[in-house]
């Protein structure tokens, strides 16, 4: 498992799942528990925990990296272009056009629920 910090487990699940087109692996909104799957992965696979920031020690490392611009999370994505041009149409708000450096190609965008998200293509 894997976790990230969000404002709003909740409204995260939502983002994750509808926007980006995660799956629900587990949702239990009456104890704020929300996990998440990439679709496309076998079963055993990682699942993202959508954590609540509560915690001050938590909240302090979500707003600090959001402050500094930095994404909590990267997602490899075969083509991002194409999940750009598909989120952008969804309402995403990017950091700008997807760009090229010697490690791929790299787009950053804010989930609205506290951080910022890189995708990522070889």
């Amino acid at each position: 498992m894997c976790s990230i910090h969000v404002q709003d487990p909740a409204a995260a699940h939502t983002f994750y799942t509808q926007t980006l087109g995660f799956e629900t692996l587990m949702a239990m909104p009456e104890y704020n528990l929300f996990i998440v799957k990439d679709p496309g992965a076998e079963a055993g696979s990682v699942g993202l925990l959508l954590e609540p920031s509560d915690n001050p020690i938590g909240a302090n490392y979500m707003n600090a990296l959001h402050d500094a611009g930095i994404p909590a999370i990267v997602f490899g994505v075969p083509d991002v272009q194409a999940e750009y041009s598909r989120l952008i149409e969804a309402g995403v708000a990017f950091k700008g056009e997807p760009s090229e450096d010697p490690s791929g190609i790299s787009a950053v965008f804010d989930d609205g629920c506290g951080n910022f998200v890189q995708l990522h293509q070889d």
